[in-house]
């Protein structure tokens, strides 16, 4: 009576789809932490530091050269607001 053939096909769609949606699922979960990895490694390459984030995902390379200068800004014009 029914195509079998057409039943089959629709359970092979379905399966496919459950593979895909758990896929993506795992993928979304890992990603922040393969972002970090890829971050990491770049840091690495560019000789800079490698500063972690708040939640997996955040890490940033910074080169510690750059971010001692910017607190000297920072102590400089705390002592200039503290003068005035």
């Amino acid at each position: 009576m029914f195509n079998k053939r057409g039943q089959a096909l629709v359970e092979y769609i379905l399966i496919i789809s459950l593979i895909v949606i758990v896929i993506f699922g795992i993928m979304t979960l890992i990603s922040g932490y393969l972002h970090d990895a890829m971050t990491r490694t770049t840091c690495e390459m560019m000789n800079k530091n490698y500063v972690e984030g708040e939640k997996p995902g955040d890490g940033d390379c910074v080169n510690f050269n750059d971010t001692e200068e910017d607190d000297d800004e920072e102590d400089d014009e705390e002592e200039q607001e503290a003068e005035d």
